[in-house]
């Protein structure tokens, strides 16, 4: 059933709603056995999260309200348009080859067919990582006394990708789970099924993030023709890095080296210098209007930025036009958005602005899996 809230609600409790006037609520009567009268638990159609709200601030809505327009196209014969004499200049951008009259001409083309090379913003966070099961200490968990890592449960990645220096700097900068490399690929193929066809892929240099980039275009099947660059201004707002210390990430040599799809040939926007411990918020905040801009210049289809919680937040609110939310609103909101979440913003050329839309494919949810000793309940009383 879909709702529409009558009032804006502000939770009282972790475990409730918040909406607001408008907004197109999603219920399943199926599972309201368990809930207090005059309450029901319901999906937010606006922000995805779901929890308990008053159903006497709701409205029956018809579901063909909450559809949502994507695109439209106009096919057009366009091959006149990408004629280009001998003795026309390429110019190299940031590693990708343009000429200056073939970009007239795509502009030429855009006017005639409206959105079909119009551009996409997929951001995603990182599939799970070892330290969100095991804790910080999850490497201490899988060394053997002469310092060779093994795994220790099954949910451990079977071997680590080699590096130069030391093992311990996985420490900071931890792998997938092999659920989250699952859960990576899953989403991959999810988006082959709805035909979303990825041009550009940009991570942020931490590893979770760039096994799940290579995960997801595995499942896309485009691992052999798309490669990941590595983009350091895409790393997490260093504030909340538990070690006060910028990671020691993995080199692009390095990881090429390990067989992921690296674009060796790309040079981020923001160098790994750039980022500093404990930079404040407005730092933070404002790379990303300039990242998008530097990054994405030029840059046409659907692009897939692969972050962190933060990056959700902060690489679509200035897209769509909106400020920066204040820290600690910031920091609530990225608290909340689960392993390989998204959000997804489509640009409306005619209008010269961006959108938020609903992304190609649904969330994934699944539940939490305690570690299991047979001896506890079932042999010892």
């Amino acid at each position: 059933q879909a709702l529409r809230a009558l009032f804006q609600y502000k939770p009282q409790n972790i475990d409730e709603l918040m909406i607001n006037t408008g907004d197109f609520i999603y219920v399943d009567p199926t599972q309201q056995s368990d809930v207090s009268e005059g309450w029901v638990i319901g999906t937010s159609h606006r922000t995805g999260c779901r929890g308990f709200l008053p159903e006497n601030y709701t409205e029956r809505a018809n579901e063909s309200d909450t559809w949502v327009k994507h695109r439209e196209y106009i096919f057009v014969t366009a091959s006149g348009f990408f004629t280009q004499t001998e003795n026309e200049p390429n110019v190299k951008l940031n590693g990708e080859v343009h000429n200056p009259s073939m970009s007239r001409s795509v502009t030429n083309v855009l006017s005639l067919q409206n959105a079909t090379l119009r551009r996409g913003v997929l951001v995603m966070h990182h599939g799970e990582r070892v330290d969100q099961v095991f804790g910080k200490s999850w490497l201490q968990q899988c060394l053997t006394a002469d310092g060779k890592y093994y795994r220790a449960d099954l949910n451990f990645p079977s071997t680590l990708p080699k590096r130069k220096d030391s093992m311990k700097h996985f420490q900071y900068d931890p792998p997938l789970s092999c659920c989250g490399i699952f859960q990576s690929r899953l989403i991959g193929e999810a988006l082959l099924d709805q035909e979303v066809t990825v041009s550009y892929v940009y991570s942020s240099p931490a590893l979770c993030c760039i096994q799940t980039a290579q995960h997801v275009l595995q499942g896309l099947k485009l691992d052999q023709k798309v490669k990941i660059r590595v983009e350091p201004g895409l790393f997490e707002w260093t504030k909340w890095e538990a070690s006060r210390l910028i990671p020691n990430f993995m080199t692009v040599t390095e990881l090429a080296a390990a067989s992921y799809k690296i674009d060796t040939s790309y040079r981020g926007s923001f160098p790994l210098s750039s980022l500093v411990p404990s930079e404040s918020y407005e730092d933070y905040s404002a790379a990303a209007p300039l990242l998008l801009f530097f990054a994405f210049c030029g840059i046409s289809g659907v692009i897939l930025i692969v972050g962190h919680g933060s990056s959700l937040a902060s690489f679509t609110r200035p897209l769509i036009g909106l400020p920066a939310r204040d820290s600690s609103e910031f920091a609530q909101v990225v608290r909340k958005i689960p392993s390989l979440g998204m959000c997804f913003c489509e640009e409306l050329k005619e209008e010269n602005k961006w959108q938020m839309v609903n992304p190609p494919v649904k969330t994934l949810t699944h539940g939490a899996n305690a570690a299991f000793n047979w001896r506890n309940g079932i042999v010892e009383d």
